[in-house]
Parts: C-alpha cells; structure tokens; sequence
C-alpha cells in the first residue's frame, strides 16, 4: 500500500485560492499555538482570550478583510475566510467564532464603502482603517427579550441610545460595537438603524454575563445602552421596519455563511483525535469500530464539499450578478442548503468520535465533551437556526411568502406585540 497521501481535493476548504487568503493563513500559523495554550483555561473559566486578540491586533489579522488601500490585507473571498477560520476552529471554536465576528464587519464595511450613500462610506471608512491598526470591532442584532433598543434625535443633531443587545461576540475587547436600534420619531414610521458606538461611551455597559453550554471563550455577552449619547456622524438610518426586499439577502450571507468554516473545523478536530485514538498501538480495532471510521470520513468530506460549493457559489454570485434581489436569492438559498445539511451532520459525526474513544469523553474537561459542546452552537446562528431555515427553503421551493430581512421582520413583531398589548 502506498504512503502517499491523497491530495486533498479541490473545493473542501484545504488551502486558500488568493494569495490574501494564503497571506492571512500564514499569519495564523504563527498564532496557532498560543491560541491552543489559552483554550483549555478560557474555556473552563468562561474568560476570554484578551492576550490572543492584542496579538491579532498587532501582526495584522484583524485587519484581513479590510481593503488594501485602507491598509489591510485585502480578503475580500468568502470561500478563503471560511477556510481561515477553519483552520482556527481545529484549535480552539471560540477563538474562531470571535474571529468570524470582526471578518464579517470588515466585509460589510467594504461593501458600504464601495457602494453607499457619502455618510455611510464615511463611517465605514472610519471603521475599516480603525480595524487595520488593531480594534476590535464587535457587533450585535438580537435584542434582549427584556428590551426594545431604540435611538432618538436628541434635538442637537446626535441621538440617544437605549436598550439591551444580546449575544455580542467579542465584546470584552471590542474597542467598537455596532448594534441595530429601531427609530421611532413622531409621526414619522418606524426605521432600522444601524448604530456605532464605543464601549467607553457613558451609558454604555458591557455586561460580564456569559455562560454558555458551548463557545464559552467567545465573550458572547449583553450590552446595555442607557441614555447612551451618539454623534450624528456614526448613525446610518435604514429601511423601514417591515419592510421586504431580496437585496437583504446577499448582506446577510456575506455576514454569516463564512462561519461554515467555524463547524467544520471542529468536525475535522473531532474526527483526527477520534482516529488518533483508535490507530494508536497499532492493533485492529474491534469490528464495530472501522465502519463508524469510515462514515465518519465520509460525511465529512460530504460536508466539505457542500460548505465549499455554497462558499464558492456566494463569492461568484456576489462577483457576477447585477440585480441586487436575484444576487440576494442567489447566495442565500444555496447556503442554507448548506447550513442546514452542517446543523444536522456536524454534531452527528462529533458524537460518534465521542462513542469511538469510549466513557472517558464524558467528562467536561475531555477534548472531544468541549467539541460536542461548541459545535451545537451553529443549529442557534441566523440566518437561520433550523426552524426559520426550514421555513424559507421551503417557502422557496413552495413559492410561498417568507421574510427576507431576518432582523427587520423580528422588528414588525415586536411592534405588532407591542400594539396588541398585554392578553
């Protein structure tokens, strides 16, 4: 039998096919071993790794997706991103979810700086050469179930934020944070906006509030706006809440599909301790044993490649097709297509490596329990979680109504419960 090793195949989320892509994965080798050193303590402590992030911030990895002329690397391919974090995730999943949190910023960031309106180019601009010198940028959509985040003029051309956003990745370090707030001026309809602003802000408060089942290194914590003062300059007003448009869709897959990576890398993570354990010694495993490896490698290449097809459907998508709405419907339906086949096989195939190593990884501090744990997280990630992606895909292939902005339509909800009052 020969010992040469299979080439991996194209489109799984190997290797980089830019050379930005190849230049973020180089300086990530660098980084990989102190993220192992601080995982294993982050994780038990729920604390996150401030020390690996300064050093992000200082070799240039934070500032990956900015563009060059801004002074960052440039990466502007989901497919490459993806595989970055990937290759973090196989290390360690929180440090790579927070990761994902400052790659999407400078991706959408990009988008507005080459394409909106002069204001908004401006604050993207603002953000995007922040990132390449080192900030943290952090950002929030889901609310607190407690409160409604709004913004108000505040008479002098600035506003005033209140409210509570949830599940902010990254925030502990955050130098940045953008949240979405509803306007709600007199007479005037309800809007979205979208709203930077400085945790050293006063009234702004980041919560030390995180304990999750999984991705307890994230520093996925709340942030609570009170009477919080925002100059004009860092505001950008949005559509109408409620309001629908297929154009939404292209945003939100760029934001969100590059996180495929996240759980893959865990999956491969999960799969080479397995086998690991099981080629150790050099003994035939028992008989049950090398049919579960089997399913186990085969799955995951099903997995790569429909992850990697999605990827590289979105990156040509967003390239080639001119009309915002059939662009939107062109990106998103093929990654939920993915997403949903990764919700449920990922976490699948990480608990069959726990039945191949045996009792030992029912413990919390096990490699594999930590795995199990982390990559659960992705079947809660819009968009979508499992029940709003069944209702889209199915509302696609049905031809029947559905929402096509997540956050815009969570926000007509909140208002319709607000009107019909207490029952």
């Amino acid at each position: 039998m020969s010992d040469t090793p299979i080439p991996a195949a194209a489109g799984t989320l190997h290797a980089a096919l830019t050379p930005a892509g190849a230049a973020l994965l180089d300086l990530l080798t660098g980084h990989l071993p102190g993220v192992h050193n601080a995982a294993d303590h982050c994780n038990r402590t729920g604390t996150f790794p401030g020390d690996v992030f300064k050093a992000f911030g200082e070799s240039g990895v934070l500032g990956a997706t900015v563009p060059r002329r801004l002074g960052g690397l440039g990466l502007d391919r989901l497919y490459d991103v993806a595989t970055a974090l990937l290759t973090v995730a196989e290390v360690d999943a929180s440090t790579a979810l927070a990761l994902h949190a400052q790659f999407s910023r400078g991706l959408t960031f990009t988008y507005e700086w080459l394409h909106g309106e002069p204001h908004a180019r401006q604050l993207a601009e603002r953000v995007l050469r922040a990132m390449a010198l080192g900030d943290p940028v952090s950002g929030g959509v889901k609310e607190h179930p407690s409160a409604v985040t709004t913004i108000t003029p505040d008479g002098h051309g600035g506003w005033r934020l209140n409210g509570r956003t949830t599940m902010v990745t990254m925030a502990p370090v955050a130098k940045h944070i953008i949240t979405v707030a509803q306007t709600r001026g007199d007479g005037c309809p309800v809007r979205l906006a979208t709203v930077l602003v400085s945790p050293d802000n006063p009234g702004v408060t980041v919560l030390d509030n995180w304990d999750g089942l999984g991705m307890r290194a994230s520093g996925t914590v709340d942030v609570l706006y009170e009477d919080a003062g925002v100059p004009g300059a860092d505001v950008l007003v949005r559509g109408a809440v409620g309001a629908q448009h297929d154009g939404a869709l292209a945003g939100q897959t760029v934001s969100s599909i590059t996180m495929l990576g996240i759980y893959l890398g865990v999956a491969q993570a999960a799969r080479d301790w397995a086998v690991r354990h099981v080629a150790r010694g050099g003994q035939a495993p028992p008989a049950a044993v090398r049919p579960l490896v089997a399913e186990i490698d085969a799955r995951l290449y099903m997995l790569r490649a429909t992850a990697g097809s999605a990827l590289l459907n979105a990156d040509t998508a967003a390239q080639e097709i001119t009309d915002v709405a059939v662009r939107g419907r062109s990106m998103m339906v093929p990654f939920q297509y993915a997403k949903l086949m990764v919700n449920r096989h990922a976490p699948a195939l990480v608990d069959d490596c726990l039945t191949l190593v045996g009792g030992a990884t029912y413990s919390a501090g096990h490699p594999l329990a930590r795995m199990l744990r982390d990559i659960r997280a992705n079947n809660f990630m819009q968009p979508y979680n499992y029940i709003d992606g069944v209702e889209f895909l199915s509302a696609h292939a049905l031809d029947l109504p559905y929402d096509s902005n997540y956050i815009s339509a969570r926000a007509a909800r909140s208002l319709r419960s607000e009107r019909s009052g207490p029952r």
